[in-house]
């Protein structure tokens, strides 16, 4: 499932004219494309593994877990059902089998309503994620712009987005928060699909720089 065209244009016009230093990313990367994530237990257990390590070796790890996993892939029962021995065996660190486990557990006693979570507001999603040990406040607004959609969504603690938005609005230093919020004051009610244009800033530079 995809965010609807009609939204993303409408998105698109208004960061091209309220923030002038987005539109040579805009012009060069072309329109907004985001593909929700439809395995919203999945989501999380990826985030929980990909955390402090590389894109490759999160890669690795999560095709060796999925690998004991009974019929049905990443549910909640399945995860359930490998011990703490087995996660271990598949490369993942003790610390997290521990959160892997209470998310785990969160989902099937009803601590987490992955179901019907999207009819929740921003802030009473991450309230309700960061319940789960091992979730915090930038696990839980990935998990609102890639599963749930959102598009006015400011993860001002991702390195990729203040980074970008240095390298955009010529400053000297990563920004702090207010000067983010700033910033962010003009995407505004489309703070994800901005922060989506800074990640491929990003992108843009390693590949130049390559």
């Amino acid at each position: 499932m995809a965010i609807a065209t009609e939204h993303a244009q409408t998105a698109v016009r208004h960061l091209r004219r309220n923030d002038p230093a987005l539109r040579p990313v805009i012009d060069h990367v072309g329109p907004f494309r985001l593909r929700l994530e439809r395995n919203r237990f999945g989501t999380l257990v990826r985030s929980i593994l990909s955390q402090q390590l590389s894109t490759g070796a999160a890669r690795t790890i999560r095709g060796r877990l999925e690998a004991l996993l009974p019929p049905g892939g990443l549910t909640p029962n399945n995860l359930a059902a490998i011990n703490h021995s087995e996660m271990r065996s598949a490369g993942v660190s003790n610390q997290k089998a521990e959160f892997l486990a209470d998310l785990a557990d969160a989902a099937l006693t009803g601590r987490i309503r992955l179901a019907k979570i999207g009819r929740k507001s921003d802030d009473d999603v991450i309230a309700e994620l960061t319940q789960v040990h091992g979730i915090g406040r930038w696990t839980a607004q990935m998990f609102l712009i890639f599963s749930l959609g959102r598009l006015d969504v400011f993860p001002f603690d991702d390195l990729g987005v203040r980074a970008a938005i240095r390298n955009l609005h010529g400053l000297q230093d990563l920004p702090d928060k207010p000067t983010g919020e700033a910033v962010a004051a003009k995407w505004r009610p489309y703070a994800s699909v901005a922060s989506w244009y800074c990640w491929r800033s990003i992108d843009l530079r390693l590949r130049i720089r390559v």
